[in-house]
């Protein structure tokens, strides 16, 4: 029996905002008074690689502001540290909580997590529930007329544009979640006694001094977005992706301006969506590709040619540029991410999970759904992905989005200089290795 007097918990996790939250509006209109939690998450923090993480700081900075907003509306954020399946039950059973909200992660980790909680909270009569916030339509909302998903992008996004118009999901506004307390003496929080929160350092990182993307896009970029996305020495794309993988800003926001004023950008949302669902229905794809076939690629994986692709030196211009840019900013623009995992994959034929792992290493936008994606398309592996003949030329994409080598010359400075390498290796020959390989591989006997 659930007492109606006992507080709720929100446990905010990729959702780090308190404007337009889902989970945090169904737990304001509980009725009841709200605590918050943050899980500094050591099953995931002791998997990375770097002390330096810059996405550490910006988790912490985020967390750090969301509790002073909270602390304003005469609450608190309780930000812990240590594995959540041992933080969450002891937070939960201090204080009398009887129902734990919290919005939907669909990644395997955090399913396995979830179903943690879900069971302590059965065994212990309590309640767990969570809301989609993260994606427009998730799991099984946007699928075909038999009901399987889609593994095609086209006919998923025709079916979801389809039912965003006839669900008026962006139509509906936003989840208000302070407009039933009107006044800082009746709120939904639960007054306690402020909580302090530990520095970087006592969580076992250094902090990182670095210029993260702004929460604000120039809307002149999203309205331009179609003639500007694919030119990477402009400033032509939104750079929004770390706000939409913490949640430090609305998405189903960002989704009803673009609707307005490009429909290219709001694709490129729905592909979000898209690669989220997948991962969902096939979890597979974190370790391998979705197609089986492509599992028997006899991968070269050179390890010192891989090193050079990770420095940029390669000797592609195009391609060394945008991994100099990855290196010193934790972003790459996407027309260069396709080149440089196509060259990874197709002309040097090193497995794809290899720059998967680099990429999730090093972008401070990594989703998994979404860098997954994005990596067995280039490799020609994944769903609706290129074909494996489709092998970039480096030269003719840097000729075709930076005739003027703006780009290159930004993060090649030595281009055109005896200090430049040579090319690891010939475009044409690298080509006719690679469909070879990969026509050898897909059609070997399973």
């Amino acid at each position: 029996m659930i007492n109606s007097e006992s507080p709720v918990l929100f446990w905010f996790r990729r959702d780090l905002r308190l404007h337009d939250n889902c989970g945090l509006f169904h737990a304001l209109s509980s009725g009841r008074q709200v605590i918050a939690c943050f899980v500094f998450d050591t099953n995931i923090l002791d998997q990375l690689e770097d002390c330096n993480d810059a996405r550490v700081t910006f988790i912490h900075q985020a967390v750090s502001h969301l509790k002073t907003e909270i602390q304003k509306k005469g609450g608190d954020l309780f930000i812990l540290h240590g594995q959540p399946e041992v933080e969450i039950p002891a937070l939960v059973e201090a204080h009398s909580v009887q129902t734990i909200f919290a919005n939907h992660d669909d990644e395997p980790y955090s399913l396995k997590r979830d179903e943690q909680i879900q069971k302590w909270c059965i065994s212990t009569n309590r309640s767990f529930q969570t809301f989609k916030d993260h994606v427009i339509f998730e799991r099984n909302e946007v699928v075909k007329p038999d009901g399987h998903p889609y593994t095609v992008f086209t006919p998923y996004s025709k079916t979801w544009k389809k039912i965003m118009v006839e669900s008026g999901v962006l139509a509906d506004g936003s989840y208000a979640c302070f407009r039933s307390y009107p006044s800082s003496e009746i709120n939904g929080w639960k007054q306690m006694p402020l909580s302090p929160i530990r520095s970087l350092k006592e969580i076992g990182f250094d902090p990182v001094v670095i210029s993260f993307p702004s929460r604000e896009c120039d809307h002149s970029i999203l309205s331009n977005y179609h003639q500007s996305r694919d030119i990477p020495s402009i400033n032509g794309t939104s750079k929004l992706g770390i706000h939409f993988r913490f949640g430090t800003i609305s998405l189903r926001e960002n989704a009803r301006f673009a609707l307005s004023v490009s429909e290219v950008y709001l694709n490129e949302l729905i592909w979000r969506d898209f690669y989220a669902m997948i991962l969902f229905h096939f979890p597979h794809i974190v370790s391998g590709p979705f197609r089986k076939e492509y599992e028997q690629i006899a991968w070269r994986n050179n390890e010192a040619e891989f090193d050079l692709w990770c420095v940029g030196k390669t000797g592609y211009p195009l391609v060394d540029a945008g991994m100099r840019q990855l290196n010193q900013t934790g972003w790459m623009h996407n027309r260069v991410r396709m080149v440089v995992a196509s060259f990874l994959s197709k002309h040097l034929l090193i497995d794809w999970r290899w720059g998967e792992h680099y990429f999730a290493r090093k972008l401070l936008d990594y989703d998994l759904a979404s860098n997954n994606g994005g990596w067995q398309w280039a490799a020609g592996c994944g769903t609706d992905a290129a074909p494996y003949f489709r092998i970039f030329n480096p030269t003719a994409q840097q000729k075709r989005f930076d005739p003027d080598m703006r780009y290159i010359k930004t993060w090649v400075p030595e281009f055109d200089t005896s200090e430049y390498p040579e090319p690891i290796v010939e475009h044409n020959f690298a080509r006719e290795r690679c469909l070879s390989i990969y026509k050898s591989g897909i059609n070997s006997p399973k």
